[in-house]
Protein backbone atom coordinates (compact mmCIF):
# COMPACT_ATOMS: atom_id res chain seq x y z
CA UNK A 1 0.00 0.00 0.00
CA UNK A 2 1.40 3.48 -0.89
CA UNK A 3 1.28 6.20 1.79
CA UNK A 4 -0.34 9.10 1.62
CA UNK A 5 1.24 11.91 -0.32
CA UNK A 6 4.10 13.67 1.96
CA UNK A 7 4.12 17.54 2.12
CA UNK A 8 7.24 19.24 -0.32
CA UNK A 9 9.63 19.36 2.39
CA UNK A 10 10.29 16.97 5.48
CA UNK A 11 11.89 18.32 8.77
CA UNK A 12 12.84 14.80 9.92
CA UNK A 13 16.69 13.66 8.66
CA UNK A 14 16.58 12.53 5.72
CA UNK A 15 17.28 8.65 6.92
CA UNK A 16 14.49 8.91 9.32
CA UNK A 17 11.81 10.76 7.01
CA UNK A 18 12.77 7.19 4.33
CA UNK A 19 12.08 5.06 7.22
CA UNK A 20 8.98 6.68 7.80
CA UNK A 21 7.47 6.43 4.81
CA UNK A 22 8.46 2.53 4.77
CA UNK A 23 6.37 2.24 7.98
CA UNK A 24 3.66 3.67 6.71
CA UNK A 25 3.95 1.77 3.46
CA UNK A 26 4.05 -1.43 5.03
CA UNK A 27 3.35 -1.93 8.49
CA UNK A 28 -0.57 -1.88 8.80
CA UNK A 29 -1.16 -0.35 12.14
CA UNK A 30 0.82 3.00 10.92
CA UNK A 31 -1.12 3.03 7.44
CA UNK A 32 -3.44 5.39 9.09
CA UNK A 33 -1.27 7.76 10.23
CA UNK A 34 -0.75 10.80 8.10
CA UNK A 35 2.52 12.18 6.79
CA UNK A 36 4.37 13.65 9.54
CA UNK A 37 7.22 15.77 7.07
CA UNK A 38 5.83 18.90 7.49
CA UNK A 39 5.08 18.82 11.37
CA UNK A 40 7.45 21.60 13.11
CA UNK A 41 7.85 20.38 16.23
CA UNK A 42 9.09 17.37 15.19
CA UNK A 43 12.69 19.15 13.80
CA UNK A 44 15.73 18.32 14.99
CA UNK A 45 17.32 19.72 17.89
CA UNK A 46 20.68 20.97 18.79
CA UNK A 47 23.23 18.67 20.41
CA UNK A 48 25.56 19.78 23.08
CA UNK A 49 25.39 21.02 26.63
CA UNK A 50 22.84 23.68 26.04
CA UNK A 51 20.49 20.62 24.28
CA UNK A 52 21.03 18.26 27.25
CA UNK A 53 19.98 21.21 29.73
CA UNK A 54 17.14 21.57 27.87
CA UNK A 55 16.03 17.76 28.07
CA UNK A 56 16.85 18.05 31.77
CA UNK A 57 14.31 20.60 31.89
CA UNK A 58 11.75 18.63 30.08
CA UNK A 59 11.77 15.66 32.30
CA UNK A 60 8.45 15.66 34.41
CA UNK A 61 6.84 19.02 33.35
CA UNK A 62 4.91 20.00 30.48
CA UNK A 63 6.63 21.08 27.00
CA UNK A 64 5.42 24.71 28.06
CA UNK A 65 6.79 24.64 31.27
CA UNK A 66 10.23 23.33 30.17
CA UNK A 67 10.08 26.14 27.10
CA UNK A 68 9.55 28.88 29.89
CA UNK A 69 12.50 27.75 31.95
CA UNK A 70 14.43 27.63 28.91
CA UNK A 71 13.57 31.12 27.79
CA UNK A 72 14.18 32.80 31.65
CA UNK A 73 17.64 31.08 31.46
CA UNK A 74 18.65 32.37 28.37
CA UNK A 75 17.61 35.91 29.19
CA UNK A 76 19.78 36.07 31.96
CA UNK A 77 23.12 34.41 30.45
CA UNK A 78 24.94 35.11 26.94
CA UNK A 79 24.65 31.44 25.83
CA UNK A 80 24.24 28.40 27.76
CA UNK A 81 27.49 26.95 29.12
CA UNK A 82 28.64 24.99 31.97
CA UNK A 83 30.72 28.11 33.20
CA UNK A 84 27.31 30.27 32.74
CA UNK A 85 25.13 28.11 34.30
CA UNK A 86 28.03 27.32 37.60
CA UNK A 87 28.45 31.69 37.61
CA UNK A 88 24.16 31.50 38.48
CA UNK A 89 23.48 30.48 42.38
CA UNK A 90 20.47 28.90 43.10
CA UNK A 91 18.24 31.63 43.54
CA UNK A 92 19.24 33.16 40.15
CA UNK A 93 17.76 29.13 38.95
CA UNK A 94 14.67 29.53 41.01
CA UNK A 95 13.74 32.58 39.64
CA UNK A 96 13.68 30.75 36.22
CA UNK A 97 11.90 28.43 37.34
CA UNK A 98 14.69 25.29 38.30
CA UNK A 99 13.42 23.22 41.01
CA UNK A 100 16.11 22.24 43.94
CA UNK A 101 16.03 18.63 42.11
CA UNK A 102 16.61 20.75 38.39
CA UNK A 103 19.09 22.95 39.60
CA UNK A 104 20.83 19.60 40.98
CA UNK A 105 21.32 17.94 37.71
CA UNK A 106 22.23 20.59 35.00
CA UNK A 107 25.12 21.52 38.23
CA UNK A 108 26.32 18.35 38.21
CA UNK A 109 26.47 17.95 34.56
CA UNK A 110 28.15 21.50 34.16
CA UNK A 111 30.67 20.00 36.78
CA UNK A 112 31.13 17.27 34.88
CA UNK A 113 31.50 18.91 31.78
CA UNK A 114 34.45 21.01 33.66
CA UNK A 115 36.21 18.98 35.01
CA UNK A 116 36.30 16.18 32.18
CA UNK A 117 34.46 13.51 33.69
CA UNK A 118 31.86 13.74 30.89
CA UNK A 119 32.43 14.27 27.41
CA UNK A 120 29.54 14.88 24.82
CA UNK A 121 31.83 15.15 21.70
CA UNK A 122 32.58 11.19 23.03
CA UNK A 123 28.82 10.52 23.55
CA UNK A 124 28.09 11.89 20.02
CA UNK A 125 31.19 10.10 18.59
CA UNK A 126 30.01 6.81 19.69
CA UNK A 127 28.03 4.87 17.29
CA UNK A 128 26.83 2.39 19.79
CA UNK A 129 23.49 3.78 21.01
CA UNK A 130 23.36 1.59 24.06
CA UNK A 131 26.53 2.48 25.02
CA UNK A 132 25.97 6.21 24.33
CA UNK A 133 22.95 5.78 26.62
CA UNK A 134 25.21 3.63 29.11
CA UNK A 135 27.71 7.27 29.37
CA UNK A 136 25.12 9.70 29.66
CA UNK A 137 22.94 7.60 32.52
CA UNK A 138 26.34 7.92 34.75
CA UNK A 139 24.96 11.39 35.26
CA UNK A 140 22.77 12.58 38.23
CA UNK A 141 19.42 12.96 36.95
CA UNK A 142 19.83 11.70 33.56
CA UNK A 143 17.75 8.32 33.07
CA UNK A 144 16.97 6.26 30.17
CA UNK A 145 14.47 8.31 28.51
CA UNK A 146 16.08 11.97 29.16
CA UNK A 147 19.08 9.53 27.08
CA UNK A 148 16.78 8.67 24.53
CA UNK A 149 15.83 11.60 23.50
CA UNK A 150 18.73 12.99 23.56
CA UNK A 151 20.48 10.44 21.08
CA UNK A 152 16.56 10.77 19.24
CA UNK A 153 15.89 14.90 18.87
CA UNK A 154 19.52 15.94 19.17
CA UNK A 155 22.15 12.90 17.54
CA UNK A 156 19.46 11.69 14.93
CA UNK A 157 19.75 8.24 15.82
CA UNK A 158 18.12 6.27 13.83
CA UNK A 159 16.35 3.80 16.00
CA UNK A 160 15.70 5.42 19.03
CA UNK A 161 12.14 4.30 20.75
CA UNK A 162 11.68 6.10 24.16
CA UNK A 163 9.33 3.39 25.29
CA UNK A 164 8.88 5.27 28.41
CA UNK A 165 7.48 8.14 27.04
CA UNK A 166 3.26 8.96 28.11
CA UNK A 167 2.04 9.74 25.07
CA UNK A 168 4.32 7.11 22.68
CA UNK A 169 2.26 4.55 25.20
CA UNK A 170 -1.17 6.53 24.38
CA UNK A 171 -0.49 6.69 20.76
CA UNK A 172 0.09 3.26 20.91
CA UNK A 173 -3.51 2.21 22.49
CA UNK A 174 -5.18 5.03 20.56
CA UNK A 175 -3.60 3.24 17.01
CA UNK A 176 -3.70 -0.68 17.99
CA UNK A 177 -7.40 -0.20 19.53
CA UNK A 178 -5.58 -2.00 22.96
CA UNK A 179 -7.84 -1.68 25.53
CA UNK A 180 -4.93 -0.90 28.00
CA UNK A 181 -2.43 1.25 27.83
CA UNK A 182 0.61 -0.81 27.30
CA UNK A 183 3.88 -0.64 29.77
CA UNK A 184 7.26 0.41 28.25
CA UNK A 185 8.30 -2.80 28.19
CA UNK A 186 5.50 -4.54 26.15
CA UNK A 187 5.72 -1.38 23.82
CA UNK A 188 10.00 -2.24 23.05
CA UNK A 189 9.30 -5.33 22.69
CA UNK A 190 6.60 -4.51 19.95
CA UNK A 191 9.30 -2.49 18.63
CA UNK A 192 11.53 -4.80 18.09
CA UNK A 193 9.84 -5.65 14.90
CA UNK A 194 10.44 -2.12 13.96
CA UNK A 195 14.58 -1.98 13.68
CA UNK A 196 16.22 -0.53 12.29
CA UNK A 197 13.73 2.03 11.77
CA UNK A 198 12.38 2.40 15.88
CA UNK A 199 13.08 6.49 15.57
CA UNK A 200 10.69 6.76 12.12
CA UNK A 201 8.16 4.89 14.67
CA UNK A 202 8.47 7.02 17.61
CA UNK A 203 8.40 10.42 15.05
CA UNK A 204 4.87 8.76 13.75
CA UNK A 205 3.67 7.92 17.17
CA UNK A 206 4.34 11.53 18.19
CA UNK A 207 2.38 12.74 15.18
CA UNK A 208 -0.05 10.89 15.30
CA UNK A 209 -0.68 11.49 19.06
CA UNK A 210 -0.52 15.14 18.44
CA UNK A 211 -2.70 15.13 15.53
CA UNK A 212 -5.20 13.26 17.79
CA UNK A 213 -5.16 15.91 21.11
CA UNK A 214 -4.83 18.84 18.85
CA UNK A 215 -8.06 18.01 16.67
CA UNK A 216 -11.03 20.57 17.69
CA UNK A 217 -13.97 18.80 19.80
CA UNK A 218 -17.07 18.08 17.47
CA UNK A 219 -19.69 21.26 18.09
CA UNK A 220 -22.57 19.94 20.56
CA UNK A 221 -25.41 18.63 19.06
Amino acid sequence: MRPPPDLPASVLPPAVAADADWLRANVADFRAISSPHGRASLAPRPSGFPALVRHILEQQVSTKAAAAMWAKLAARVDGVTPEALMALDEAALKACGFSRQKTRYVRALAEAVLDGSFDLAAVAADPDDEAAIAALTVLPGIGRWTAENYLLWSLGRRDILPAGDLALLVAWQWLSGAAARPKPDELRALAEAWRPRRSAATFLLWHFYLDTTERPAPPPK
